[in-house]
C-alpha cells in the first residue's frame, strides 16, 4: 500500500452540545401534592424556600388536607419565624368522567402561597 491509498481514520464528529431550555422560575416553585409522604413535600418546600422567596403548594380533592399539613409543618417546624402564609386560593375544577353517560365531577382545589418574611 502506498501513502496515497491509506485513508486516515477520522474520529466521529460529536454534535454540538445542546443546552437544555431554561425552566421558568415560576414552575420550579410549585409543589403538586400527591400520594407521597407529607415529609417528602415538606423537604421540597424547604429546599425551594432556601433558593427563592416564594413557594406555591397546590392540591385538589383528598390531598387538600395534606397540602395544609405541608404548609403548616414547613412554616411552624422547619422555617420558624422565616416564612409566612401570604395567600390561600380555593376553587373547584370539573373533571370529565371516563364513562360516556356520566356527568363531569366537581373537584375542590387549593393553592397555598408561602413567602419568606
Amino acid at each position: 500500500m502506498s501513502d496515497e491509498e491509506t485513508t486516515e481514520k477520522k474520529a466521529p464528529k460529536k454534535a454540538p452540545a445542546k443546552k437544555a431550555p431554561a425552566k421558568k422560575q415560576e414552575q420550579s416553585q410549585i409543589i403538586y401534592i400527591g400520594k407521597k409522604n407529607t415529609i417528602s413535600y415538606v423537604l421540597v418546600a424547604v429546599t425551594i424556600l432556601n433558593k427563592s422567596d416564594t413557594c406555591h403548594i397546590q392540591a385538589r380533592g383528598r390531598q387538600i388536607s395534606k397540602a395544609v399539613d405541608v404548609a403548616e409543618i414547613t412554616r411552624r417546624k422547619f422555617l420558624q419565624d422565616m416564612v409566612e402564609t401570604t395567600d390561600v386560593i380555593i376553587g373547584s375544577e370539573e373533571i370529565q368522567s371516563d364513562e360516556e353517560n356520566m356527568p363531569p365531577k366537581t373537584v375542590s382545589t387549593i393553592e397555598i402561597i408561602l413567602k419568606k418574611k
